[in-house]
């Protein structure tokens, strides 16, 4: 058979076997997919087509693709057709990323993704977001299609503005708002105007996230990492060397506790003190389930704290949209380092502050907070029946959980679980920073948010076949 299939979709060479034509073709098509012949994006043949190709019934092959899109591995929309879907490479046996395959190199892709980090871009809101972007560009001033104010669209910086002090207690006004291209550009430009004022080290918390320390020594900064307990990072052992404080108050990242009362006003306390600045990271304050919501830091000293916040959680992260609320003295330093033109699509904005001015923002976080509450109690659940040897901790918010493994078995869960096509995150090396003074600790960061709805049942069984095993996990 011609191999067109790879840019024409059309034709497909496979030889289904082992018993059942159903479970044989399956199986082929699966593995089609995992060896690299079937690269993300390629759109299969139609049933029909390929049942004729291949001499079976054409139900045959809809049950087939029915399978591997509950599975994951195919997509299916009216329209476009079943295409095999876009998969992240599976991750090392420490934990990092593999690198890029050599070209024409097979690579075998992860079938369930529970990294943390990424929402369900599936239930992106897409009507609502077009019929938002429909108002917001018909009514928007020419001028709005300009170079524009470094800041951000006034529009986005008002409507935030308002919804951050209803919802997380800041206080905001839309002049002290700088819109950015994502988290990581709001603390790349923090770093590099504290490097301009001559910082030398940012303290930060003994578990976070590699790429954000990156970011600050890519400025020229030093981070020093504080220690941390069951009352969340020890803010009272800030010193005065450090310029600034990079912390995930509200929920702490990756360890999932809220930063006690007492630490709150210690770290407020040292900023006042000593002119220091507190990098407050709200990533997920949207998603609380089990207690009332816990207020962003900066309520408390806004004059003392920068707080970053971003759509990438509760909308995608493919927006590229975040925000800085600075202190008064802060803005124009900021603005300086960002430059004179917003880097930032006036179109996103546009549409974001209409999202969110419409109601439409609300009523899509209390939905996502919904469908994701739903899946925290479906895998605590599994959990504690099929591997009740596990730990599992920081449940009450987020889109990850905590979960504790017997020493020395991190990197062979990960290993066991790749090998059956599931791709899971450890705390070692990638969240616990290399100065810590803390041992080791053997953990999952579980991320439950990325898997579409049609593949979250899959993603749970292999996790709890994984963790049930006494050869993976020793428990006996």
């Amino acid at each position: 058979m011609a191999r067109t299939w790879a840019t024409l979709g059309i034709d497909l060479h496979l030889e289904p076997a082992g018993p059942g034509l159903r479970r044989g073709l399956t199986d082929a098509l699966r593995e089609a997919v995992r060896g690299g012949r079937l690269v993300p994006g390629t759109r299969l043949p139609s049933s029909r087509s390929l049942a004729a190709d291949l001499g079976i019934a054409r139900n045959t092959v809809a049950d087939a693709y029915a399978d591997l899109v509950a599975e994951g591995w195919l997509t299916a929309r009216q329209g476009s057709g079943t295409r095999v879907a876009a998969r992240e490479p599976t991750p090392s046996p420490d934990g990092r990323r593999a690198p890029a395959p050599a070209p024409g190199a097979s690579v075998r892709l992860p079938a369930y993704d529970l990294r943390a980090g990424h929402p369900d871009v599936s239930a992106f809101p897409r009507t609502e977001w077009l019929r938002a972007a429909r108002r917001a560009l018909t009514a928007a001033p020419n001028e709005a299609f300009g170079y524009g104010d470094p800041r951000g669209r006034v529009e986005l910086r008002t409507a935030l503005a308002a919804y951050l002090a209803r919802a997380r207690g800041v206080r905001a006004d839309p002049e002290r708002i700088v819109i950015c291209a994502g988290f990581a550009h709001g603390l790349g430009l923090l770093g590099q105007l504290l490097r301009a004022r001559g910082a030398d080290t940012v303290a930060v918390e003994s578990y976070g996230l590699d790429e954000h320390w990156r970011l600050l020594t890519a400025a020229g900064l030093r981070t020093r990492p504080l220690p941390f307990d069951r009352l969340g990072t020890d803010t009272t052992r800030l010193s005065r060397e450090p310029a600034a404080v990079l912390l995930t108050p509200a929920h702490q990242f990756p360890m999932g506790v809220p930063l006690h009362r007492d630490r709150r006003a210690a770290v407020v306390d040292w900023a006042r003190r000593t002119g220091g600045l507190v990098l407050e990271d709200d990533y997920d304050g949207e998603f609380r389930y089990d207690r009332r919501p816990v207020g962003a830091l900066q309520g408390l000293a806004p004059d003392e704290v920068v707080y970053l916040g971003t759509a990438s959680k509760s909308l995608a992260p493919g927006l590229r949209l975040a925000w800085m609320v600075l202190p008064p003295g802060l803005v124009r330093e900021t603005v300086a380092v960002k430059g004179a033109v917003d880097v930032c699509g006036t179109p996103d904005q546009l549409t974001l502050a209409e999202f969110i001015t419409s109601g439409a923002y609300d009523r899509h976080v209390r939905a996502s907070r919904s469908r994701y509450r739903r899946r925290r109690d479906a895998l605590v659940a599994a959990l504690a029946e099929h591997a009740p040897q596990i730990e599992v901790t920081g449940i009450a918010a987020g889109l990850h959980m905590l979960l504790r493994l017997p020493p020395g078995t991190e990197r062979r869960v990960i290993r066991a679980a790749a090998g059956l096509g599931l791709a899971l995150d450890g705390l070692t090396p990638r969240h616990r920073h290399p100065d810590t003074a803390a041992a080791p600790l053997d953990a999952l960061v579980l991320g439950y948010g990325t898997p579409a709805d049609h593949a979250w049942s899959g993603a749970l069984d292999l996790l709890c076949t994984v963790l049930s095993d006494p050869a993976v996990t020793g428990a006996g």
